[in-house]
């Protein structure tokens, strides 16, 4: 069993983490740049580490350093949590070289995966329904127009090695697809260091459903259900549930098959995602797949009763799965929100700052994973997300009213949010029925 974890993140999810190893009686060890010295989860961890400056380039994405303080503090396993290094196959590698363990699948199967192109090749390989896309790497937007006139507009052009809905641009027409591509093309390269482009067709309007998966050592493989979480801004993720009010039990039954079949195919260990575009009448495809815990994790604990945290240090220990697929059902409706640091009315423009002033709701079905506090600096330089709110009931209409309830209880002074958002949003007419898809918010 693993005995002392180094967390190499910051925030709610370095938080989250330390709880999660200190009630499975496993030390555990911070790390932090010198805008986070008095961060929560600095206070919180058994050992506190300073890895560098404010800028993630010097700390938090620094491997050399993370590495350095793993062996320095004597952890023999590193939780790389959500963003930064927790989907980069090189450290993943690095920590094998290191015979440290990675709580997270193998450095090749994180490269194989965070490869859309080679992603898509292994899950058409495996039979899985993927959306008609290229399925060689494209560097020009003259041999992508070919391909985009073979697939069928609309197309969307999308980084190989992207996320978070960075270098990726819809191309409507043939007039379009070129600076459509040449502007996808350079935002990847900032963002990714890659020009290395690929494209897709351009399903509309379909829900952006994702199954979560839990894969052991010993080749047992099982899905924990879906989240449905098709309100995002520009393909951000604002409000997540599950259950999906769209899927029915036996397509439920069909996608999470899948899912469990796309995690064999890339044979997957420790907690991932499958995610999915799931149009109007059924059919579904897969798009892409999450090698690492997700901010949206607290939904399926609810409703499972799973901790994934706990099963993740389980499994990179070596031990079997905790559960088999027919002791997985789900019950009730969990909805989570993510409450950020932005002024929706100034574009969402980030509101780093001091909060002067706070309180946080409670109560059954109520949840709050963050790490701010009354007299914190919210730091410029990272994620603006300052805590995701989850709630729990037994019905969606109960957990769309618990979850006002509960944000008309958050107070945050001295610094601007997105509260009032969220709850325009959870009013709206559309969403309360469930009548929603990926361009929800656009049509708001």
């Amino acid at each position: 069993m693993i005995k002392k974890v180094l967390i190499a993140n910051r925030g709610e999810i370095a938080v989250r983490i330390i709880r999660a190893c200190r009630e499975m009686g496993i030390e555990t060890v911070a790390v932090y740049s010198e805008a986070d010295k008095e961060a929560v989860h600095t206070q919180l961890a058994d050992e506190a580490i300073c890895i560098g400056p404010a800028s993630s380039s010097e700390s938090y994405l620094s491997m050399e350093r993370i590495i350095s303080a793993t062996i320095a503090s004597g952890a023999d396993a590193i939780h790389p949590g959500f963003g930064f290094l927790s989907e980069n196959s090189k450290f993943a590698s690095l920590c094998e070289h290191c015979h440290i363990t990675f709580i997270g699948p193998d450095s090749e199967v994180i490269r194989k995966m965070g490869n859309k192109s080679r992603a898509r090749n292994t899950m058409i390989e495996a039979s899985i329904p993927v959306i008609p896309g290229s399925t060689d790497p494209i560097y020009d937007a003259r041999t992508g127009a070919k391909i985009a006139k073979h697939i069928g507009y609309p197309v969307i052009i999308k980084a190989a090695l992207g996320g978070g809905g960075k270098g990726m641009r819809v191309a409507n027409t043939p007039a379009e697809f070129e600076s459509s591509f040449q502007t996808a093309q350079k935002e990847a390269k900032m963002a990714f260091g890659d020009d290395t482009m690929y494209i897709e067709h351009f399903v509309r309007h379909p829900r952006h459903i994702e199954f979560q998966i839990l894969a052991d050592s010993f080749g047992n493989v099982v899905h924990l259900g879906e989240r449905d979480c098709s309100v995002q801004r520009n393909h951000q993720k604002i409000i997540e549930e599950s259950p999906c009010t769209a899927i029915s039990p036996k397509l439920r039954k069909a996608m999470g098959e899948t899912a469990v079949r796309a995690a064999k195919a890339a044979h997957y260990v420790n907690a991932g995602t499958i995610e999915f575009l799931l149009e109007k009448d059924g059919r579904f495809y897969f798009m892409e797949m999450n090698t690492r815990i997700q901010v949206e994790h607290p939904v399926t604990e609810w409703v499972t009763g799973i901790d994934l945290i706990k099963e993740q240090i389980r499994i990179a220990s070596g031990l079997p799965l905790s559960h088999k697929q027919k002791e997985i059902p789900l019950s009730g409706h969990a909805i989570e929100c993510r409450i950020n640091a932005e002024n929706p009315k100034q574009n969402f423009r980030p509101s780093p700052g001091k909060i002067t002033g706070m309180y946080l709701p409670g109560g059954k079905g109520i949840r709050v994973d963050t790490a701010i506090y009354e007299g914190y600096t919210v730091p410029a330089y990272y994620d603006s997300m300052l805590a995701k709110l989850i709630v729990h009931a037994d019905t969606r209409e109960e957990a769309i009213k618990k979850m006002r309830s509960a944000l008309g209880e958050v107070v945050i002074d001295g610094i601007e949010t997105n509260i009032d958002y969220l709850y325009e949003i959870l009013n709206h007419p559309d969403y309360c029925s469930g009548h929603i898809d990926i361009e929800f918010i656009e049509k708001m």
